[in-house]
């Protein structure tokens, strides 16, 4: 495969940044298989903007020769206070099923390597907390703040000396996986952005930043009042979020739960922009043209039509051709049929649910 093809591979939507494509370029013309990770917190129950995306970004990885790695992040989710602050439940859930949900989506051990992180340290030992300590040397405190945003909180929060150190550890990490691509969702760019700039300054690997795009949560639009930073504020409270259930699916939702979902979902008629259920369709349903979307109606109706590409669907729906009804039944059986393996890998083992 030649490296334009490779360099496609990995800007398919919903990639929304690649520092820097011509890095990226260098990058497949010294490396046939480049080592690539993204971290998660253990923090709940995995849904189509952490589980479902990832598993079809990794696929297109996979295809450019890249080498993936997940980092379930144990110490990290305890020092955020996930789940409870339960260190042990976090390691339970990390190990069963946090990396089942990623297997059931198609991304075995086979072609997928998975690492938790407190192993990685334990590993490391005293190297990768000397790199954490130098790191934060090597950072003020004012930097440091304003990366603690990656863990969904605001710089004026109050947070406890551990949450000061959490990008320091995160950068430390890409260093320790010797990692060529570091990947994220936007909400992670400013640790990136200081883990390019350390290995600079040492005169270490530097790892090209892929970025995806957050994922609107179901209920659309939303702004939760900050005044410092409108722009962030909306995009942070619209995205899909496990701690609330009815902005996102879940990957093992049942059938009568997707089609729950879908039908509250915000989905304003002749509108594409800021629709979820639009977004959907656009990256999961009818991504790179690989599927169709099918739409069921009575003849009264405008009958049956089936949607080869996105744009397609977003004619059709802007110009009033499609009600928001019809869109959000067939986007819940098409969603329903995508996640039946990681259904169907649930109801086999359904104690892996059972510490969620």
């Amino acid at each position: 495969m030649d490296i334009e093809t490779k360099i496609a591979l990995v800007k398919g939507a919903p990639i929304s940044e690649i520092v820097t494509e011509n890095e990226l370029r260098q990058l497949f013309e010294t490396e046939a298989h480049p080592k690539h990770y993204i971290g998660f917190e253990i923090s709940g129950k995995v849904h189509l903007g952490s589980g479902l995306l990832t598993a079809l970004l990794l696929q297109d990885f996979m295809k450019a020769g890249i080498k993936p790695a997940i980092l379930l992040a144990d110490y990290h989710a305890w020092i955020n206070g996930k789940l409870g602050g339960d260190l042990e439940r976090i390691q339970t859930v990390a190990k069963g099923y946090f990396k089942s949900a990623f297997i059931s989506l198609g991304l075995s051990e086979d072609k997928v390597k998975y690492v938790l992180a407190s192993e990685l340290y334990e590993e490391l030992g005293k190297d990768y907390w000397k790199e954490v300590l130098a790191i934060s040397k090597d950072t003020s405190i004012q930097r440091m703040l304003r990366c603690t945003t990656i863990m969904g909180r605001r710089e004026k929060d109050s947070l406890d000396c551990a949450s000061v150190l959490y990008p320091a550890m995160q950068s430390a990490e890409i260093s320790a996986l010797d990692v060529d691509i570091a990947h994220a969702g936007m909400d992670q760019r400013k640790v990136h952005m200081l883990a390019r700039e350390i290995a600079e300054k040492r005169k270490r690997k530097k790892p090209v930043a892929v970025h995806h795009r957050l994922l609107m949560g179901l209920q659309g639009p939303q702004k939760m009042g900050f005044e410092e930073n409108a722009a962030d504020d909306l995009e942070i409270s619209s995205k899909m979020s496990k701690s609330k259930p009815d902005s996102c699916i879940f990957i093992h939702d049942s059938v009568e739960e997707i089609r729950r979902k879908m039908n509250a979902a915000y989905c304003p008629e002749k509108t594409a922009e800021s629709n979820p259920v639009m977004e959907m369709c656009e990256h999961f349903l009818l991504r790179s043209g690989k599927s169709s979307l099918k739409v069921t109606r009575p003849a009264k109706f405008g009958g049956d039509v089936e949607f080869a590409s996105y744009a397609e669907l977003q004619s059709a729906y802007v110009s009033g051709k499609l009600h928001p009804m019809d869109l959000k039944g067939a986007a819940a059986q098409a969603l329903a049929e995508t996640l039946s393996p990681s259904r169907k890998y649930f109801e086999k083992n359904p104690g892996l649910l059972s510490g969620m």
